[in-house]
């Protein structure tokens, strides 16, 4: 990706929470500014840059903040809150320390563009004297119910009946569809204290950024908008190459903590299958499957009968039922440790995505028309997969039983309902054909997300007394 002919305007630091769903459209976000002719420095905690497969040719630069774990990162800490706390106080002082080494080189910074999990990170802007812009990597309507939480304005406990969950914005939700930080309340304090207390200083950002698109939350921005902040959508924040393609050589996200099997391989396998056959499963970089729902699952894929992937990572494996997955034949299932997760959903052969409904997998899936069976793990996921299922229609959710797993026969119904030729999914895939659509033109030339990112490289600049 070339950076823009023009003479770089602004400097800005971007630091993302250190998880590689936030890395992701954090610095997709940033080469969009590079292409506007802003110069961007990307920080990264020691320990994940230096696990980090970067790509070298990139024009954004890398630095370095500390967590206090440099060697082990979140691994070596005592526990949740431990590295929590770890990662404000060392990361305020080394953050601190990145700005004015950054100010000295010759080219001193305007602004920090910082994760929303990281608040504290608006303080050490203000004290450095610089612009604070909070960019948040889930969704309005998430962030919105974290906000009245925070607030005080919706009450916790959740009641635990139907009666319905109401935010201004959102449809009316079950308590089971909020966020499980909310819904089961105590049960991760400390990640609970990070979601929450992303607003304890948002009110002081200078600019208010979110990855998604203004057309997929349009009522919740809207409110949001108009009671809250005035703030700005900047997604999808996918490589160019899968939506505009206006960026030369922005092919893949360009940063990963995780060695994808060879493209090829995956590749070649797709082609042997005709289209909208093959179902993709993938739970992310972070969830955690009891070996009872591995078990399930497996049943009830190979129960649906149709091709698929699975993205197993290498430390879960063991979970697998081994007797059954010998005996399904390699043309009819492979199991990935990791794999290049856009170039499979983008084969003509996936017809479903069974996903954990982390946002960033929900929002690859809608930019390239793929309607999903939601089985939501825990944080933002079950709204997520509320919205997948009601609200956008790009998918069905797979029930649990209360021992809180999917069951076989429940997989193979959902698999069933959204590849099969029936109704339902005709339905869900004209759906997804439709958001796919209205995903490119939101950051296409003129978009409302295209346009929202010209107004804040404008505004950073008038505010940076930048010519």
């Amino acid at each position: 990706m070339e950076p823009s002919s023009k003479l770089h305007r602004a400097h800005v630091l971007v630091l993302p929470y250190p998880a590689q769903g936030h890395i992701n459209p954090m610095l997709q976000f940033s080469k969009r500014l590079v292409s506007r002719g802003l110069k961007a420095t990307l920080a990264l905690t020691v320990h994940l840059a230096g696990s980090l497969h970067a790509d070298p040719s990139s024009f954004i630069d890398l630095e370095t903040i500390s967590d206090g774990h440099d060697v082990s990162g979140f691994m070596e800490a005592e526990s949740n809150e431990a590295y929590q706390m770890d990662l404000q106080v060392v990361g305020s002082r080394t953050l601190a320390e990145l700005i004015h080494k950054l100010d000295r080189s010759g080219r001193p910074l305007d602004a920090v563009i910082y994760d929303g999990f990281l608040p504290w990170a608006l303080d050490v802007a203000k004290q450095c004297d610089k612009l604070g812009v909070v960019f948040f990597t889930q969704t309005c309507a998430v962030n919105n119910i974290y906000y009245h939480v925070q607030r005080g304005l919706l009450p916790l406990p959740l009641p635990l009946s139907e009666g319905g969950v109401r935010v201004p914005g959102l449809p009316p939700l079950k308590p089971w569809e909020a966020p499980s930080y909310v819904y089961e309340l105590g049960l991760y304090p400390a990640f609970y204290d990070m979601v929450i207390n992303q607003f304890s200083t948002v009110d002081d950002a200078d600019f208010v950024l979110f990855d998604t698109f203004y057309e997929l939350e349009k009522e919740v921005v809207d409110w949001m908008s108009a009671n809250l902040w005035p703030l700005k959508t900047v997604g999808p924040t996918l490589p160019s190459l899968y939506l505009d393609k206006r960026l030369p050589n922005d092919t893949a996200y360009g940063a990963n903590l995780f060695t994808p099997t060879t493209t090829s391989t995956v590749s070649a396998w797709l082609r042997r299958h005709p289209p909208r056959s093959v179902v993709y499963v993938s739970f992310g970089s972070m969830a955690d499957l009891d070996p009872s729902q591995f078990a399930e699952l497996a049943h009830g894929l190979a129960l649906a009968g149709h091709p698929f992937i699975w993205i197993v990572r290498s430390t879960e494996q063991h979970k697998l039922p081994r007797d059954l997955m010998d005996s399904i034949p390699s043309e009819e299932a492979i199991i990935l440790p990791w794999c290049n997760q856009l170039e499979v959903l983008e084969s003509d052969a996936i017809g479903c995505f069974v996903t954990h409904c982390g946002l960033n997998s929900v929002i690859e899936a809608i930019c390239l028309g793929v309607p999903m069976v939601a089985m939501p793990q825990w944080t933002d996921q079950p709204t997520n997969a509320k919205f997948v299922e009601d609200v956008w229609r790009v998918g069905v959710r797979a029930r649990a039983d209360e021992a809180g797993v999917v069951g076989r026969e429940e997989v193979e119904r959902r698999v069933t309902e959204v590849v099969g030729r029936g109704e339902r999914g005709r339905e869900m895939a004209e759906s997804a054909r439709r958001w796919m659509a209205a995903a490119k033109a939101a950051i296409g030339e003129g978009g409302s997300s295209d346009r929202n990112i010209d107004e804040f490289v404008e505004e950073l600049m008038s505010r940076a007394s930048i010519e």
